[in-house]
């Protein structure tokens, strides 16, 4: 796509394929009142001097207080505090009763349980288009040991969940297959029995591995995203691992598009794979995804919001 024909939508869903942390950037008003958003448009500069920034819509709420603020703060986000990212994400009122924190050395709010907060003078603001760099100067800091809440295309993940899946789906046979979405419908294999495209999985990136064969398979541009679904199957001794994975346009060479809801008489060739069509069929109308993490009977799904972090 070249500059001149760039479409905002097209170049936002880009820029989600570079995977972040998640923070949630805290200041206080003149009055005092603690304000804070949640921002996954953090870099660290530079160790000496100790500097940080952080970019901040012209359009927030909160541009005027925090472009005129002293000092800021950023909290990185454990794995898990999605809850926490979900709240600072949104206009929610009295969002800070819902977070334990106490006020820093400089007066900004700090949180409890983050994987590391940063506490700064204000440096520069610089002007960056449609956003403005909130450049900071750390004066103080402190780094828990926590795993930070990862945030890609659209989708929070978390790394320890994640390791601790593959881990378990080591000791046996692995099958790898994906929920292929596109304008929220999602692509199925068979007429009269429905399944979800899946490979054996083998020596090398599983991830890569799956989104060659989804692309063989369509003939599609297919990006594979957040973990979706791990659990072993008891009636074909195998371990499941399921990605979530957005498609390109056009007309799939192989399988085929179908909005959820027209599936409720539809036959499946397993009760898993069903359930968890089903699934994605409930948390795409709410817009809140998570991940299933057990067996073929029983498990549970870690709630992960699709739409949480913003830069």
């Amino acid at each position: 796509m070249t500059m001149q024909t760039v479409d905002p939508r097209a170049l936002r869903d880009a820029f989600g394929a570079f995977p972040t942390g998640v923070t949630v950037v805290t200041a206080c008003d003149g009055d005092g009142n603690p304000i804070g958003f949640t921002a996954n448009s953090f870099t660290s500069v530079s160790l000496n001097p100790p500097l940080l920034l952080v970019c901040l819509a012209k359009t927030s709420r909160n541009f005027a207080v925090m472009t005129g603020a002293d000092h800021f703060a950023i909290n990185v986000l454990s794995e898990t505090q999605k809850d926490v990212s979900n709240t600072f994400a949104r206009p929610v009122e009295h969002r800070f009763a819902a977070v334990e924190w106490a006020k820093g050395s400089a007066g900004c709010p700090v949180f409890s349980n983050v994987a590391a907060w940063f506490e700064c003078a204000m440096e520069e603001v610089i002007e960056a288009g449609d956003h403005v760099i909130l450049m900071g100067r750390i004066e103080s800091f402190d780094n828990s040991g926590r795993n930070g809440l990862g945030y890609a295309r659209g989708g929070y993940f978390t790394p320890t969940l994640a390791s601790k899946a593959v881990s378990a789906a080591s000791e046996g046979n692995i099958e790898l297959a994906a929920v292929v979405e596109r304008r929220g419908e999602v692509l199925l294999l068979g007429d009269d029995v429905l399944s979800l495209p899946s490979i054996d999985a083998h020596d090398g990136n599983p991830t890569e591995a799956l989104e060659k064969y989804l692309e063989t398979l369509t003939g599609l541009k297919v990006s594979i995203g957040f973990l979706y679904s791990v659990y072993e199957g008891k009636s074909d001794g195998k371990q499941h691992i399921v990605y979530h994975a957005v498609a390109g346009d056009g007309e799939p060479a192989g399988g085929r598009f179908v909005k959820p809801d027209a599936l409720a008489a539809a036959k499946f060739k397993t009760s898993s794979t069903a359930d968890i069509v089903n699934r994605f069929a409930m948390e795409s109308s709410i817009g809140n995804f998570g991940v299933y993490f057990g067996d073929e009977t029983g498990g549970k799904v870690h709630p992960i919001p699709a739409k949480g972090a913003k830069a």
